[in-house]
């Protein structure tokens, strides 16, 4: 059995303030986990280059964001369409744990990996005793 799902259109704009509020955007799936030293999300974000890839900080949150190549994506000839064409968006609250000039980021294989070190006072410490 054959599906396909509709198609929704991307209009390019100039900026990604102008983006946000005319183009179409999806949360994409993330993984989040926790070592003793930092939080790391992986956000699926296929189609995406890294230089329409986006990470922000505003308030006291953490901004993800990717921009895909709509004509690109539009050109192909589907046999079988099962994701959404779409940018994607998601927002993350953040603690004051975490040490945000530290943030960093990298893109690889359609993964988007962010890590969050946490601040030295909230990492796990071991006691030793005389």
């Amino acid at each position: 059995m054959t599906e396909s799902k509709e198609m929704v259109e991307v209009k390019e704009t100039d900026s990604w303030e102008e983006a946000i509020e005319k183009e179409s955007w999806v949360a994409p799936l993330v993984d989040i986990y926790e070592t003793n030293d930092e939080y790391a999300i992986n956000a699926f974000m296929p189609g995406v280059s890294k230089e329409n890839i986006k990470i922000k900080l505003e308030d006291e949150s953490l901004v993800l964001m990717g921009r895909i190549d709509y004509d690109a994506a539009q050109e192909r000839k589907y046999t079988l369409n099962e994701s959404q064409l779409s940018n994607y968006y998601r927002k993350f609250k953040i603690t004051d744990g975490i040490d945000a000039e530290k943030i960093s980021g990298n893109l690889e294989n359609g993964v988007l990996k962010v890590m969050l070190p946490k601040h030295d006072r909230i990492k796990p410490k071991t006691i030793e005793i005389n």
